[in-house]
């Protein structure tokens, strides 16, 4: 417990301090957001305020899970490490894409061929990496099984996991992106998450077939406890920037900080087996991203579209909800998903008498 507290803290304050740092810096070299012209006009006097954001976080992130092994005098494991390489490699991605949307002085960056390339390199890395490195168990960091409170069913084998995982990887950093569209919509929902995975690494570690016996609900993860510091150090780095990115946000997280969570919550979801609950968790950004789903495939189908402008937090804008209701209320379900997620992992280990 002592490692999470240290990742979480050391992260959260490396961020407060280090995000003014890179405001300055961002405004001195004029990296200022571009707005698109067909989005809400509210949006209009947002050009120009500081982005990349993600990028402080990330080091944060870093730097707390980090600390937190030094200060405890523990080791690092591959989960840990293949967790911070997923999140790290598409930061990296999304920073590409900030820079030349800044640098062009344009709302677009990389052509979305190239952008998935990158997505694809990073995960297709991650995805072979984490079926490989046995422990002293011959257990691996991730399993070629579908999972949702646990691994079930027979294996897909190694190929059909890569797939599995990389279109995981794709819709959440995508997800996450699509929600990043409000000061502090995005980073308030998966600092929510990456709780919940503080929380289920603790008690994969607290129930481990391999640490306290083959008892009836026990769980078969490899590393949950630094599973739960890399959770709590990205945790720590969220809220550090959420105090500057809430409404009227200092600063953007960019494509950087998006896809670098999205990054890291499905690895943290691969890695502790909770694939499909993943999806609970993160409902509010499955919503979000149903609804650009839905209004594209209208407008395709029909020529109608069904809501006033896609992603949902858009249409509500559009109907005169301020910008603050909207992000408490998205808030506030994404805490209600979170909550309904964790009952469901909690009442799934409960002994059946």
């Amino acid at each position: 417990m002592t490692n999470i507290i240290i990742a979480a803290g050391v992260a959260l304050v490396f961020v407060m301090v280090g995000t003014p740092v890179w405001i300055r810096i961002v405004n001195r070299l004029g990296y200022g957001q571009m707005i698109r012209e067909e989005g809400p006009e509210a949006h209009l006097n947002k050009r120009g305020t500081p982005t990349m954001g993600g990028t402080v976080f990330i080091v944060g992130s870093l730097v707390g899970y980090s600390a937190a092994h030094l200060a405890t005098r523990s080791i690092p494991t591959v989960s840990g490490f293949l967790v911070l390489f997923l999140m790290t490699g598409l930061g990296l991605v999304g920073f590409v894409d900030d820079y030349i949307k800044v640098f062009k002085q344009r709302s677009l960056g990389l052509r979305s061929g190239a952008k998935m390339v990158g997505i694809v390199v990073v995960g297709v890395v991650f995805a072979i990496a984490s079926l490989n490195f046995p422990n002293g168990y011959d257990i691996t960091p991730a399993s070629p099984h579908l999972s949702f409170l646990r691994d079930f069913g027979p294996s897909i084998g190694p190929y059909l996991f890569v797939v599995w995982a990389l279109l995981l990887i794709a819709a959440m950093s995508n997800g996450v992106n699509l929600t990043d569209g409000l000061d502090g919509l995005a980073a308030g929902p998966a600092g929510m998450v990456l709780a919940a995975y503080v929380i289920i690494g603790n008690w994969q570690l607290r129930n481990s077939c391999y640490d306290y016996g083959l008892a009836p609900g026990c769980y078969s993860v490899r590393d949950p406890l630094d599973l739960a510091v890399v959770a709590a150090a990205v945790l720590g780095g969220v809220f550090g920037f959420l105090w500057w990115n809430a409404p009227p946000a200092k600063i953007f997280m960019g494509d950087t900080g998006s896809l670098a969570l999205g990054g890291v919550l499905v690895g943290l979801a691969i890695l502790t087996h909770t694939q499909f609950l993943l999806a609970i968790l993160c409902g509010l950004i499955v919503m979000i991203t149903m609804s650009v789903i839905i209004q594209v495939g209208s407008f395709k189908m029909t020529g109608k579209r069904v809501f006033k402008m896609a992603p949902l937090q858009h249409h509500f804008e559009l109907s005169g909800w301020a910008e603050t209701t909207i992000v408490v209320r998205f808030w506030l379900m994404s805490a209600l998903f979170v909550a309904i997620g964790l009952g469901l992992f909690y009442l799934e280990w409960m002994p059946k008498r």
